[in-house]
């Protein structure tokens, strides 16, 4: 366990992994994930369906040539990270992975210890120019030529007081013509038991606030970048592999995605 880390305290991305079936967390983590489950019992396959999305949206940036991946909120490492996906494809791709859990960013460091073009750093995602100001990632990207700035499942854990459309707004301002951002968030659109959820997430000893927003405010996360079809919708329904992958109630799923692009 890293120095400072708190066991007893649950942790945002530790408590996602319990969700994915992995095997970082701790018994604070598990506790608090029941807590949630309690609320909101198809969490688990909404958490496999967020990482199914992740996994079409960088196949599709793949597709696009773009070979710069930086991955904010990332969480811990587990069975379809995005430099699985991206190295399947092009070996020679960058991907840094950003999390503010000394977890999530230990156990990254050490996964990605002999994986060549992938690296892990921590930081606060809100802090834009600590990380894009970071050493490694000044020195593995290239400015000059298009990066993807993935978003996934973190925005809801960034409130209103801390400007998410600026924060998102920042990692694009300098970025390279053709540049990507993808966000997904949870939404209570349609779901009772995901605002019950959120209400666990924002009692005490929970290990962040969370602030569900509609598929209108998720849009306009994206600001003046060009939404690209089929726009903000329900996760299962963005570009699903087929039709016969969506599943019945997709349309209620408790989270929304998108995908925009820097013209």
């Amino acid at each position: 366990m890293p120095a400072g880390v708190d066991p007893t305290q649950p942790s945002v991305a530790r408590v996602y992994d319990y969700y994915l079936g992995g095997s970082h967390n701790f018994e604070s983590d598990r506790v608090f994930a029941q807590r949630v489950l309690a609320q909101m019992p198809d969490l688990v396959s909404v958490a496999q369906e967020n990482r199914a999305f992740l996994r079409r949206a960088v196949s599709y940036l793949c597709a696009q040539g773009v070979d710069q991946f930086l991955d904010l909120g990332s969480g811990i490492p587990t069975v379809g990270n995005v430099h699985e996906v991206v190295h399947a494809v092009n070996p020679a791709a960058t991907v840094v992975y950003v999390d503010h859990d000394p977890v999530a960013v230990t156990h990254s460091t050490e996964l990605l210890r002999d994986v060549p073009h992938a690296d892990a750093i921590a930081g606060d995602l809100r802090d834009v120019r600590a990380v894009t100001d970071h050493p490694l990632v000044r020195d593995r990207f290239d400015r000059r030529r298009p990066v993807a700035v993935l978003l996934v499942s973190v925005l809801h854990f960034v409130g209103d007081d801390d400007g998410p459309a600026d924060v998102v707004g920042e990692y694009l301002a300098d970025a390279a013509r053709g540049s990507h951002l993808v966000i997904s968030h949870a939404s209570d659109e349609g779901r009772p038991d995901a605002s019950s959820a959120q209400a666990v997430y924002n009692q005490n000893r929970s290990p962040n606030r969370m602030r569900m927003r509609t598929g209108a405010e998720v849009e306009e996360l994206f600001g003046d970048l060009t939404l690209l079809d089929p726009g903000v919708v329900r996760i299962p329904l963005w570009r699903p592999d087929s039709p016969d992958d969506v599943r019945p109630g997709a349309d209620l799923y408790p989270g929304v995605a998108g995908m925009a692009r820097k013209d």
